[in-house]
């Protein structure tokens, strides 16, 4: 990508980019937004997605050849906001061998037999590789908050369940990703934020099509029914984890031409920044290479 293109998407993410949760209100942000795209650009945007994607392929190799810098990717969004469609076109021109993508689900036993973080650490990304979590640790503020029941099943001593928890929690969080950026695991968190109205379409759509039945659960309905206190959950935890080191993206996800496009474009400009190049070769590994090019043409 050349100078204006990079500038171009660093103009198209920013408004969407929050460093600090000060002043945050979720209610300031509109899950319809397309920042000035309109319909009849979605051609242009699939286009520049696609640009986007092979970029990302070319940094992606250079990145694991480089073996510095490791990229943690994590989606968090209500039911149906497009997650998994997202994060599949995204990366869909990047090495499977250095992406890889989790999934986190109901904790299992042995997972509750751990400290919240140590089922998501185990699967932190290697330097040299793209790691991507379809939801993660911010379960813990979010679904056990909304549905505090669910803490009796972590086998905290009552004297550890304060109502100071929460607070406890942000602060490990924000803590823990900072010690993953000290490291070279940068760290992009990204919200999907689609609206009540918007996710009912997406159910009916579900539930009218038999190819769809399989996406739909009961329990999204029931959820549904909690999604004033989702939002206030969303809202508490980027506002108390957003940082520089450790940003929060919230994507307008009513549009998922324009979801795929913004998430792309947070990617493309992190990567920039960290102006990847194949290694150097010194001069040793020269004489090595140029000896076996010789012995190769000799043989």
């Amino acid at each position: 990508m050349d100078k204006d293109q990079l500038e171009r998407v660093a103009q198209l993410v920013k408004p969407y980019r929050i460093t600090s949760g000060k002043g945050f209100r979720l209610r300031d942000f509109s899950p319809a937004d397309t920042a000035g795209l309109k319909s009849a650009d979605r051609a242009e945007a699939k286009e520049m997605l696609e640009r986007g994607v092979e970029w990302l392929a070319e940094q992606q190799d250079m990145l694991y050849a480089q073996d510095h810098w490791a990229l943690l990717l994590v989606f968090q969004a209500m039911d149906a906001a497009g997650k998994d469609g997202t994060i599949k076109h995204v990366t869909s021109g990047i090495n499977p061998q250095g992406c890889s993508v989790t999934s986190f689900k109901q904790p299992s036993s042995e997972e509750l037999d751990h400290d919240y973080l140590w089922r998501c650490m185990r699967h932190v990304p290697a330097r040299g590789q793209i790691g991507i979590f379809n939801r993660s640790y911010y379960e813990e503020v979010l679904v056990v908050k909304v549905h505090q029941e669910l803490l009796q099943r972590q086998k905290l001593h009552p004297s550890l369940v304060t109502k100071k928890i929460w607070k406890q929690r942000y602060a490990d969080i924000a803590s823990y990703e900072h010690y993953l950026v000290r490291n070279g695991i940068l760290v992009l968190k990204f919200f999907l934020h689609v609206s009540k109205a918007e996710q009912k379409r997406r159910f009916m759509e579900r539930l009218d099509n038999p190819e769809k039945n399989w996406k739909f659960s009961a329990a999204d309905v029931a959820e549904r029914g909690h999604w004033a206190t989702y939002q206030e959950a969303y809202e508490d935890a980027i506002r108390h984890t957003a940082s520089k080191q450790a940003p929060w993206y919230v994507i307008p996800a009513d549009n998922k031409w324009f979801t795929r496009l913004a998430v792309a474009a947070a990617v493309v400009h992190t990567i920039a920044g960290l102006k990847l190049h194949y290694p150097v070769v010194g001069a040793a590994a020269r004489r090595e290479l140029a000896a076996a090019r010789a012995r190769l043409r000799n043989e």
